[in-house]
């Protein structure tokens, strides 16, 4: 596999069996359910035993990374089956857990070593949240879960891991895991991982509201945690990172940059904490009224070829809710580091960004006038976000190396507390 690219859905079906056939005494591969279009949810597993861990990546349609490193991972265990002797576990890989939202997304390759911003964006699709398969219905909604989302539950409750390692990646920013507790160690190496792989770590991530900051670039569930997860997009639902909890299932996020921003480890307070909570809502509030211009005296769910109808849905419901995350930012206690609202002001860009290179794509066929001034906005935020940030790329052998060298430690620390 070249590790200067993300594998395709079809690549990575192509090089799992490859590897499955290439060694069939260690690896073997099953499709453990169907996606929506009937896709196959292709599950690889390296070794034999009665304890299991479990790896899914694919679960966010823009964030192909994590299909890497699963199978970089998987390859290393059949090369090296005395770690998996060691750990006296299987360890299962989901290959990719939205494979039609991954086919939406395809067709932007990384040409290392310095891809643009703006050609990434391009061929972007980010789905709408209750189309992301780790979302399951909160308690009263009555939306059915996903097929996706029954898959990934239904092989938490066969296989009740030990571990379940989620891995994520985001266009640009810092690296930062998510744990449901906390793990003696496991933040110490995190942090050493990113170092020496020269990866910046999110000194204070704006993901998971409810969870508590262990800087830098840790994020832990409270002791005691119950209840749904609370999104920063304004969403609630259950998520498959808190279902196995029921078992003893330690779950871990991994989220790897693909362009590193400097200024989001940043330890120092924030020298105005409220003027920077002011500037990041008025960042994103600005910009989602230049986009909503653009897409004024449309009707409201333009018409579109129903292929790329996702992209339209997901577009809309960006520009809907700005407002709600603009409220929580403002809400948020007023004692975070330069690096936090760092992270907050690429956020307040990411939001509309995504949003208008998703549109662009709905309407290229319909209304090509207005898909090409989405086209120039995408091109002069792109732009911005570039001079303001100075994101510099990391390479997707670092990007998966963080993700590789995480699960394997956290693992370890894991499986040895079973002994």
């Amino acid at each position: 596999m070249r590790t200067s690219s993300y594998p395709t859905v079809v690549d990575l079906e192509r090089q799992a069996r490859a590897l499955a056939a290439a060694v069939p005494e260690a690896i073997s591969l099953r499709a453990a359910g169907a996606s929506r279009a009937g896709r196959p949810l292709w599950l690889l597993t390296a070794g034999r035993g009665d304890r299991h861990v479990l790896t899914v990546a694919g679960a966010h349609a823009n964030e192909p990374v994590g299909g890497a490193s699963a199978l970089r991972l998987a390859t290393v265990l059949a090369r090296r089956p005395q770690l998996l002797q060691q750990l006296g576990c299987a360890w299962h890989f989901l290959l990719c857990l939205d494979p039609d939202g991954a086919r939406l997304n395809e067709g932007w390759q990384p040409e290392e070593p310095a891809p643009s911003l703006e050609e990434c964006h391009l061929r972007l699709y980010r789905p709408a949240f209750a189309r992301q398969p780790e979302s399951l219905p909160a308690l009263g909604e009555t939306r059915p879960p996903l097929p996706e989302s029954a898959t990934l539950v239904r092989l938490l409750d066969e296989l009740r891991p030990a571990a379940q390692f989620t891995l994520h990646g985001i266009e640009f920013g810092g690296a930062f895991a998510m744990m449901t507790r906390r793990v003696p160690g496991a933040g110490r190496a995190f942090r050493r991982s990113a170092a020496l792989l020269d990866v910046p770590l999110d000194d204070h991530p704006c993901d998971g509201p409810d969870w508590r900051p262990d800087r830098p670039g840790l994020l832990l569930l409270p002791a005691g945690r119950a209840g749904s997860e609370r999104d920063p997009s304004g969403f609630v639902a259950e998520s498959t990172w808190l279902y196995p909890r029921r078992y003893g299932t330690l779950t871990t996020l991994i989220e790897a940059p693909a362009w590193g921003v400097a200024a989001v480890a940043d330890p120092r307070p924030a020298a105005d904490p409220e003027r920077a909570v002011a500037r990041v809502g008025e960042v994103l509030l600005s910009r989602n009224d230049e986009l909503a211009a653009v897409l004024d005296g449309r009707a409201d769910t333009p018409d579109v070829p129903e292929e790329l109808a996702p992209l339209r849905d997901a577009a809309l419901e960006l520009v809907d809710v700005a407002p709600s995350v603009a409220a929580t930012w403002a809400a948020e206690e007023r004692s975070g580091s330069r690096g936090h609202y760092a992270t907050l002001g690429i956020a307040a860009r990411r939001i509309p960004l995504r949003a208008a290179a998703m549109m662009r794509r709905a309407l290229a066929r319909t209304d090509p006038c207005t898909a090409d001034a989405l086209g120039d906005l995408v091109r002069e935020w792109c732009r911005e976000l570039e001079k303001t940030y100075s994101p510099r790329w990391v390479p997707v052998s670092a990007q998966t190396g963080l993700h590789v060298r995480t699960m394997l430690d956290i693992a370890r620390r894991v499986c040895a507390e079973g002994v």
